[in-house]
């Protein structure tokens, strides 16, 4: 399947896509696509660097007649979201991605494809090895684990890079040109239990929660779609309250940008309360499908009968355990007061473990205001902390502040409706990209973010526009003649 993908147009960049996706990239574990984009900087004779945490440097000088032009930094990060459908066998360690075609997209079978953000490194790839492509002098930065950190992005020196614009290509509507982002931090709540036998006459059941769109935990999270844990937790919250129900273990969501889409508890109850108890969980369950029926048709929740555990959680944990992950805030927390549409402020109830006398919940909580990204941190903070819980902020990254001044911002404005017609749309998104914290150590760098049209990025469902990366892959071209000269 992956041979049709290589005739795709532009044959460049889906050639460089399909090498770079048969190597496994997972945040933190990037030691191979960094040797495999050493490899590819060297067999070109480039001057081909790698910084002290890992972020690969490739130059490249200029065409004839460009030399004047100011330098560019084209950017993308090396690794991807690893997320796959339950039933999917896949070892994303040692597996490439198995992609195919689908009528206008590229997509793969089961697991995410990668093009957030492998179209991007794709993209540069293929400029770096043209012969017959106009662009002033490049700096090709391709970061690590932005997907879970932006350590690369954070570790990069000041001093490295010398370019006067960065182009980022990490954008995922096509009509879009980005010039600002939003900010994160991580808060991940911790709190220990102990393990009480399993009472007699009770039944133990399980709780299954699948079919969720999932998504960016960022550009997609103003949808309103379906949280699995938030809906697990609703769940279980009414079955202990009404029956008592006693949880066992709880596995709920994955990386911290995706919107969780499924979650898996085991629970007890009273033997003599099955029959009412099936009867409200089933109206409940009813009750949440006609909510999401528009948004989440394939939503599945089933309850199934099983062994009774060993071991559940002690009461009192338990309830302040529900209680806090009730309360807490998932989705969006506010809207922008200056641009219209825009997420201002969210968070993401990413992961949901309980078991072996541990309880893990962890959240990405994102702002383009910094004071506002603070307060919901410690709203969060404050729900967990009155049950017990130890709370931890990490991995906090800046926003990216939009500079409407911007010289590349408005070449590529002009550039845009010449070539199309209509004006693109110019803004700030609520995803977390590397610009704000690439401009701390290159203040005066001129950064704009752009690419392909990329559906469902971070879930099973992602899915590349093809006829959109020949109208991503034509603008850049475009781009690259029209850089201003130095001054």
């Amino acid at each position: 399947m992956n041979s049709e993908i290589r005739n795709l147009e532009p044959k460049a960049v889906w050639n460089n896509f399909t090498d770079l996706n048969a190597v496994p990239r997972p945040s933190k574990k990037e030691e191979k696509v960094i040797a495999f984009m050493v490899d590819f900087g060297k067999k070109l004779n480039l001057e081909t660097v790698v910084d002290k945490v890992g972020n690969v440097i490739i130059k490249k000088p200029a065409t004839p007649g460009m030399e004047n032009r100011k330098t560019v930094v084209m950017q993308s990060h090396l690794d991807m979201v690893h997320q796959k459908n339950a039933d999917t066998v896949f070892d994303f360690d040692s597996q490439g991605i198995e992609m195919f075609i689908d009528g206008d997209w590229v997509t793969a079978k089961g697991t995410t494809l990668g093009a957030d953000n492998g179209l991007g490194v794709a993209a540069i790839m293929s400029v770096l090895e043209a012969d017959s492509i106009q662009h002033p002098a490049i700096e090709a930065l391709f970061t690590i684990d932005e997907e879970t950190g932006m350590t690369g992005a954070m570790g990069l020196e000041a001093g490295l890079l010398e370019g006067d614009i960065l182009l980022n290509l990490d954008t995922e509507e096509d009509d879009e040109i980005g010039m600002g982002c939003a900010g994160g931090i991580d808060v991940t709540a911790k709190r220990v239990y102990k393990e009480e036998s399993t009472p007699e006459n009770t039944s133990a059941f399980t709780i299954k929660i699948s079919g969720l769109n999932g998504g960016h935990s960022g550009m997609d999270i103003h949808k309103g779609l379906g949280n699995a844990n938030k809906i697990m937790n609703r769940l279980l919250f009414e079955g202990f309250e009404n029956f008592g129900l006693r949880i066992a273990e709880i596995n709920g969501g994955g990386l911290r940008n995706a919107i969780p889409r499924e979650s898996k508890a085991s629970f007890v109850i009273d033997t003599v309360s099955k029959e009412p108890f099936f009867f409200e969980m089933n109206e409940l369950i009813n009750a949440i499908y006609a909510e999401y029926k528009t948004l989440e048709p394939n939503l599945s929740i089933e309850i199934n009968e099983t062994n009774l555990p060993t071991s559940i959680m002690e009461l009192g944990v338990q309830e302040g355990f529900l209680k806090s992950v009730q309360a807490a805030v998932n989705g969006v927390y506010r809207m922008s007061p200056a641009i219209d549409g825009l997420v201002e402020t969210s968070n993401n109830i990413a992961n949901v473990i309980v078991k072996n006398g541990n309880i893990t919940i962890s959240c990405l909580t994102r702002s383009s205001s910094e004071s506002t990204k603070i307060d919901l941190a410690n709203s969060l903070r404050a729900a967990f902390e009155l049950s017990g819980f130890e709370v931890e902020y990490s991995g906090a990254y800046p926003g990216w502040q939009p500079n409407i001044d911007s010289e590349i911002l408005k070449i590529m404005d002009v550039l845009y409706q010449e070539m199309h017609g209509e004006k693109a749309k110019i803004a700030a998104c609520h995803a977390g990209l590397e610009c704000g914290i690439l401009g701390q150590n290159y203040p005066s760098m001129d950064m704009v973010s752009f690419g392909p049209t990329i559906l469902g990025a971070h879930s099973p469902d992602e899915r590349a526009s093809i006829s959109s990366t020949q109208k991503f892959w034509k603008f850049l071209l475009e781009i690259l003649k029209n850089i201003p000269a130095k001054a």
